[in-house]
């Protein structure tokens, strides 16, 4: 088959992917029918792609990141119905006050996902607070589903050095780095998104208050608010604590056990241990919750099948793109883009990202087509792994939110928002300025290598 048409193909099976994920129909028979799409113009035997290179994406993919996923979903779902991370926000939104709505809703955010819980329990738990908040802000509720998404879905997903969420492990297994990789550009690219999205939401806050638009009430929704009268005055060190042990057990145990020559863990391990890690602790503060627990332990682990699930699928599809000759055109045109090695991953990463709509998808996607050359340029140059690390990282967390993306279709389900109301600030905070900044690091930080 020719590699044109078999890159055609690609494109098809791309656009099909995300047209029918956007319409809300379930990637798990839509990747295995895009990737039909692309076997057949690639001149591939059908059942050989679909039985063979298909289910070995999907399966290889669960056997490397299972247990990542289903102790996340595990940890977020306790902290979630003990009351722990609603405690936590409470005690964060009464030192800021709703005069300050977008940061009384954003720093939570961030502080959760840092900790290790899932983006997607952070949007469950964060709406009914920031509901109220914005209430009491009288803030139009459409502007509710662009703070959190700023919070949740980039900073401290893939900016951040140190960061226990799936988006900067995966690079440590192509490029041998740890989860702290390229401390300086990750701090510089957090401040790059962070300030412009921040001054952006307070200006579409301002700028709301000068039409005179107010809070309107949903009708569809039922505050349920977690009883806080129940708990102890400390209850909200429940929702911090399991946080920093996280993080601690993550970046700062591995080098303390190996220089002791105890153990030698990779970051995959890492994140294993320190998930238990934030489970215990958070299990231990609240033992008298012992009824809770295991129901929170059950919805997690069932939780974390379709969360895993969504994204192998995706992976899947990349891997019959992989195996297509239109794929080699794309590839050599990645390699041999103008410009450093690390312009062309965020480029590549992105792309792939955006084709998914999956942050961790569309990275191991593009790092298991192209890491092995960028690894072996990078040596010959004297790069360091570390910067392949966060730009791929960075360029994960940007064209993934395009309106097909899981996320993106959870947060506004969940707070019953449609596309055209709250989409555009999602696009500008999570997916517009994240994409420009991967860029611009890569492009600058290539100049000077």
């Amino acid at each position: 088959m020719s590699p044109i048409i078999s890159l055609v193909g690609i494109v098809l099976g791309l656009c099909l992917l995300i047209f029918l994920a956007y319409k809300g129909h379930s990637i798990i028979w839509v990747a295995p029918l895009c990737a039909i799409v692309v076997a057949i113009m690639g001149g591939l035997n059908i059942l050989d792609a679909y039985l063979g290179d298909y289910i070995k994406g999907v399966a290889d993919y669960v056997v490397s990141w299972f247990p990542a996923f289903f102790l996340g979903a595990v940890y977020g779902k306790i902290m979630d119905m003990t009351g722990s991370a609603r405690s936590l926000a409470n005690k964060l939104v009464s030192l800021i006050g709703p005069k300050f709505a977008v940061a009384a809703v954003v720093l939570p955010c961030l502080l959760m996902t840092y900790g290790g819980i899932s983006l997607f329990v952070v949007v469950f738990v964060i709406y009914p607070m920031g509901y109220a908040i914005y209430r009491e802000a009288n803030l139009p509720r459409t502007l509710l589903p662009g703070a959190i998404a700023f919070g949740a879905f980039g900073i401290t997903m893939t900016a951040i050095p140190g960061t226990p969420q799936i988006q900067n492990i995966i690079p440590t297994t192509y490029y041998g780095t740890t989860a702290t990789a390229a401390p300086l550009m990750g701090i510089v690219a957090a401040i790059l998104i962070a300030v412009p999205g921040y001054l952006y939401l307070e200006w579409r806050c301002r700028n709301a208050r000068k039409k005179g638009l107010g809070f309107v009430e949903d009708e569809k929704y039922k505050e349920n608010a977690f009883d806080v009268s129940k708990q102890p005055s400390w209850h909200w060190l429940s929702g911090l604590l399991p946080l920093i042990v996280v993080v601690l057990m993550l970046n700062v145990l591995p080098g303390i056990l190996a220089k002791a020559g105890i153990a030698e863990w990779t970051a995959s391990q890492s994140i294993v241990v320190a998930l238990l890690g934030g489970i215990f602790v958070s299990c231990i503060m609240n033992i008298k919750q012992f009824k809770v627990l295991l129901p929170a332990i059950n919805d997690g682990a069932n939780g974390s099948l379709l969360a895993i699930m969504n994204t192998a699928c995706a992976v899947g599809f990349g891997t019959v793109v992989k195996i297509v000759p239109g794929f080699a055109l794309l590839k050599k045109a990645m390699l041999n883009m103008p410009g450093s090695i690390l312009f062309s991953e965020a480029v590549a990463v992105n792309v792939l990202a955006g084709a998914t709509g999956s942050a961790s998808g569309g990275m191991s996607i593009a790092l298991e087509a192209l890491a092995p050359q960028y690894l072996e340029k990078a040596i010959t140059i004297g790069m360091s792994p570390e910067l392949l690390h966060r730009i791929a990282s960075l360029a994960s967390g940007g064209l993934d939110t395009l309106p097909h993306n899981g996320a993106v279709l959870t947060l506004l389900a969940v707070s019953n928002c449609k596309h055209k109301e709250s989409y555009m600030d999602v696009c500008v905070t999570s997916c517009i300025i994240p994409v420009i900044v991967s860029l611009l690091l890569s492009f600058v930080w290539g100049l000077f290598i």
